[in-house]
């Protein structure tokens, strides 16, 4: 009975353990704190750029955009593939645009484009 006993706590004891560490990011912050972390980061970070060229037929876009916050990315010019090309159709070279860009299979890709309020 006593075997028993000790048993049942070693076990209580280590799958209490083996779920905390589980539970623990690399850094040792619990991953609840992370999970917050990236919830509480705006899923729409959304760039100021002008709009410098359109070429639908690559369909590509190039602005002079502001610091892109998500990629760690300063201000410059550069051109950017889009996601959906028909958000070419609703701009033109120097309109004022906001957008959202991600790097997709290594490419640059706007994939939110808007005028800017």
């Amino acid at each position: 009975m006593k075997t028993l006993k000790t048993l049942l706590i070693l076990a209580t004891m280590l799958g209490s353990s083996a779920y905390a560490q589980s539970s623990m990011a690399p850094s040792g912050a619990a991953m609840g704190a992370d999970t917050k972390k990236m919830a509480e980061a705006p899923a729409t970070d959304m760039t100021d750029a002008e709009v410098r060229k359109v070429d639908l037929d690559n369909k590509k876009i190039t602005l002079k955009h502001g610091e892109i916050k998500n990629l760690d990315m300063p201000g410059m010019t550069m051109v950017f593939q889009v996601k959906d090309p028909a958000m070419l159709d609703k701009v033109k070279a120097g309109d004022k645009v906001r957008f959202k860009v991600e790097k997709i299979n290594g490419a640059m890709v706007v994939t939110d484009l808007q005028p800017a309020k």
